[in-house]
């Protein structure tokens, strides 16, 4: 099936490309983004995807677009290193589209699915710890948590309770056999969704260190992006979404403005953008019926102002262990 980009007329009409700017695309995938930008003629783009996969799709871009188009492979939130080795001093748009693509999930081997057969791998990148390693070695109450800020799954603690008893028979390497595990778990009524959906989504941003990723990533478009530059982030997830909602309103001056109950606390810092959004965008229900992966989404976009970029602040997410502590427990 072919890969639809989610959003994409909603994506441009936020970003404004325009002839001469240069814009990057921080997860380019299958280069949907990155063709619908560079439609308008004179812009530039620079594409940025941490699953090596995508450079197949980054060399069709290249050969239409030889002159206008550079791909990097990599975490997005190294896109000042991908800017600096374009010999670029800023950009004029930043493009995000947060979460895991049709593609790594219709890959049986990635593992990213309760579907489909496959080792229980789940890392974007083919580098690193995978979902296996998180699985058979984390504490109960890591996984518990885990499972409960990033899956916001109601019965955690006993799913984490049925992953450890039987991985002490037998390691979990495979998806189904972990699918069956959780669905045991945490039960589930007809037509609702599978019962092992919020446990596999919580691993695969914990694996990945998604959501360090995203604030990682923010701070660095911040950083990057020329005033009047335009951050324009699509999220699938309610956390991934707060995070953005939560960034964009604090860095427009918007949090701490009080109420009739709490006294009005002025921001730290000079605004460093301004809201285009609102409220969330959502996909029209003509798209959600054509790509049903449409239907979570959620766009919120700014645009830079002249002032300075804040401090960066240290990628974390409160409740979770670090994505340090896996590396330490796989090493």
């Amino acid at each position: 099936m072919a890969h639809l980009p989610v959003m994409l007329s909603e994506v441009l009409h936020h970003l404004e490309p325009r002839e001469g700017g240069l814009y990057v695309d921080g997860t380019f995938g299958a280069g949907g983004y990155t063709r619908g930008i560079l439609g308008t003629d004179g812009t530039r783009v620079l594409g940025i995807d941490r699953d090596p996969t995508a450079r197949r799709a980054a060399e069709a871009v290249k050969a239409a677009y030889p002159k206008r188009f550079a791909f990097a492979e990599g975490p997005f939130s190294l896109m000042e290193e991908v800017i600096e080795r374009a010999q670029s001093s800023g950009v004029d748009g930043v493009v995000l589209d947060l979460g895991v693509s049709s593609m790594q999930i219709d890959e049986a081997e990635r593992g990213f699915s309760f579907q489909k057969e496959g080792p229980l791998d789940m890392r974007m990148s083919r580098s690193g710890p995978s979902a296996a390693d998180a699985v058979n070695m984390l504490e109960l109450e890591e996984l518990a948590a885990i499972f409960r800020v990033y899956g916001e799954e109601k019965k955690a603690r006993r799913a984490a309770q049925f992953i450890v008893r039987e991985r002490e028979a037998e390691p979990i390497t495979t998806t189904l056999r972990l699918a069956d595990i959780v669905s045991r778990a945490v039960g589930g009524k007809p037509g609702r969704i599978h019962p092992a959906t919020r446990v596999f989504q919580a691993l695969r941003i914990f694996v990945n260190n998604e959501l360090g990723e995203l604030l990682a990533g923010l701070d660095a478009a911040e950083r990057v992006l020329k005033p009047a530059g335009r951050l324009v982030i699509v999220t699938f997830h309610s956390l991934e979404d707060r995070i953005v909602k939560s960034f964009l309103r604090e860095r427009a001056g918007l949090l701490g403005r009080g109420s009739r109950h709490e006294p009005e606390t002025l921001p730290e810092h000079a605004p460093s953008f301004s809201l285009l959004t609102k409220k969330a965008v959502e996909a029209g229900e003509a798209e959600v019926a054509d790509n049903p992966r449409a239907r979570s989404a959620k766009l919120r976009a700014g645009v830079r102002t002249s002032e300075p970029a804040w401090p960066a602040r240290e990628p974390s997410v409160g409740g979770v262990p670090p994505y340090s502590r896996l590396l330490e427990v796989a090493s």
